[in-house]
């Protein structure tokens, strides 16, 4: 594990959505997505604080380390899509998430998975242990790649807890099952590079 020390880590949690079919011909492949959340104490809980850098500061440890999880849990398959955010508990701010899924998180969680040139999609809140929060997946090299707009809802029973946060990636191995509702497509963007 390389995650930076000034983040006091209490779990984590890795979640696997496996699609075979949705109602008309299956794909190729499953489509498969994946999240991992880490589970960890909030400094600011319960205060003001005007700067913030020190949670964003050390979070390419975080979008390293989520993004390492999360790809393995693919099964070897690369990742075509990928969505960040998270969760304050009651005493902290939905700041305080945002602060640690900035560029310098994001940087990091696109190395991670083997690259990508969009920008993340995130959703952020905060909410008390048990809610469910539904993490936006878009293509990870162009984000109008209308066929990969897609989520991944995860809920952690005990998390977070009112003095801490919920850090979370999200990866997928393709588009929508059986997406066509037209727009941009992944082989246009791999022409346009080409």
């Amino acid at each position: 594990m390389t995650i930076d020390p000034y983040y006091d880590v209490r779990a984590w949690h890795s979640f696997v959505q496996e699609t075979v079919h949705d109602l008309g011909p299956a794909p190729e492949q499953p489509l498969i997505k994946a999240a991992v959340a880490v589970v960890i104490a909030n400094p600011f809980a319960g205060q003001w604080v005007d700067d913030l850098s020190p949670l964003t500061d050390p979070s390419a440890s975080l979008g390293t380390e989520l993004g390492r999880r999360a790809v393995a849990l693919l099964g070897g398959r690369p990742a075509e899509s990928y969505g960040k955010g998270g969760l304050a508990g009651l005493n902290g701010e939905q700041e305080h998430v945002v602060a640690c899924v900035t560029t310098v998180f994001g940087n990091a969680l696109r190395d991670a998975i083997g690259g990508g040139e969009a920008w993340i999609s995130s959703a952020t809140k905060s909410a008390a242990a048990g809610a469910t929060i539904d993490i936006p997946l878009a293509y990870k090299d162009e984000v109008y790649v209308r066929s990969h707009y897609d989520a991944i809802t995860i809920t952690i029973p005990d998390a977070p807890r009112p003095d801490e946060l919920v850090i979370i990636a999200a990866v997928a191995t393709g588009g929508r099952v059986n997406a066509r509702v037209g727009g941009l497509t992944v082989a246009d963007v791999v022409a346009r590079k080409n």
